[in-house]
């Protein structure tokens, strides 16, 4: 959801913001292949329906225009209201038949989505060939699909949401606060749209039948809202996302981390993460400074820490430059500290930036 050491010339590629992120017309392609945006959930649409798919891609356009929209070849833009089985498909089919007749993925496209757009790409992923051919048309030919705070696995808000929409007592005072600023009004049985496909165990059993296109996991654990969201999500989170969901995890168990030997502030020590991860789910960066929508090019000053990496998934390379290096808390007066890993510089740039550069290395 948005609210309106390797080498010296990698570790320099991690902070070279200055040439291509003011290149807005400059090259659209990601990696040599045409990109297609699936935003996230939009609150607005809950409040104030949209009255047609014109409306709904106005609202698309106007989520990516931090960083992605002038980066991109295509979007598939939903609205909220609906769900994902039903009018969110509806809509988001007749924007894959123009893809599929204007031919923009014949050489492989890169999918880039954010939040519940991780939910409704996984959807798509799973039917698109058989509706496009059901139609005579060519299926997209997708080579990876990158998620920013993937809430493919739902979120302990959306339960929240419903239970306060059928149970509307004064003791949920705390409760009402958090969904409300999280679906952007107070919740009512049959007016939460997608909220009903976010919830934790809806999420997790809708189009789960493994595919052979890669989902690059970029997981973030700052703050939104002002910090009253998370005692409601298990585990870490980014404010909206838990981890479970945002690092691809089998289950909605709460978790500390996409790796048991890496803290998301890149501390090397056991940590409680998955016990599994979904088939051909890849967690490549963790930042746990960057917010919900900080990740989509709007936030900087935050450390970026390699999970998967130096690694080619499908043909796309993921080859982030990264430093080890030791620190000690200020009441460490002996030893040599803990151990950190991280992406140098990340914190100099944002974090689609950094991965729209390097990937385009």
């Amino acid at each position: 959801m948005k609210t309106r050491k390797r080498s010296a010339c990698k570790a320099a590629l991690a902070v070279a913001i200055t040439g291509s992120l003011l290149a807005g017309t400059a090259h659209a392609q990601l990696a040599g292949h045409n990109v297609i945006l699936v935003h996230g959930f939009q609150q607005e649409d809950l409040a104030n329906p949209p009255t047609d798919l014109d409306e709904v891609k106005a609202a698309g356009e106007d989520y990516w225009r931090t960083f992605w929209l002038s980066r991109s070849d295509a979007r598939i833009d939903w609205g909220s209201d609906g769900r994902v089985e039903g009018n969110i498909a509806q809509q988001a089919y007749q924007q894959m038949r123009e893809i599929s007749q204007q031919g923009l993925c014949n050489d492989y496209c890169i999918v880039v989505s954010h939040s519940t757009g991780d939910l409704v790409t996984r959807y798509l992923l799973e039917n698109q060939a058989r509706w496009l051919q059901s139609d005579g048309l060519q299926p997209l030919k997708i080579l990876a699909a990158i998620d920013y705070s993937g809430a493919g696995g739902g979120t302990e808000l959306a339960d929240l949401a419903l239970s306060i929409a059928y149970n509307d007592s004064w003791y949920n005072w705390p409760l009402k606060q958090a969904v409300r600023a999280f679906t952007g009004i107070t919740p009512e049985p049959g007016k939460l749209g997608v909220v009903n496909d976010l919830q934790t165990n809806t999420a997790r059993n809708l189009a789960v039948s493994p595919n052979n296109v890669p989902r690059l996991r970029f997981v973030a654990g700052g703050s939104s809202y002002g910090g009253i969201t998370k005692p409601f999500i298990a585990g870490t989170d980014d404010g909206v996302v838990p981890t479970h969901s945002a690092c691809g995890a089998t289950t909605s168990n709460g978790i500390d981390s996409c790796s048991s030997s890496l803290s998301l502030a890149g501390k090397v020590s056991n940590q409680d993460g998955p016990s599994d991860l979904y088939y051909n789910h890849f967690p490549i960066l963790m930042n746990e400074g960057v917010s919900h929508s900080g990740v989509l090019g709007s936030e900087t000053g935050n450390i970026s820490v390699p999970v998967v990496n130096d690694t080619t998934l499908n043909g796309l390379r993921v080859d982030f430059a990264s430093r080890t290096y030791n620190k000690r808390a200020w009441w460490q007066w002996w030893g040599s500290g803990d151990r950190y890993i991280e992406v140098p510089g990340s914190d100099q740039t944002d974090m689609s930036t950094l991965v729209y550069n390097t990937l385009n290395n």
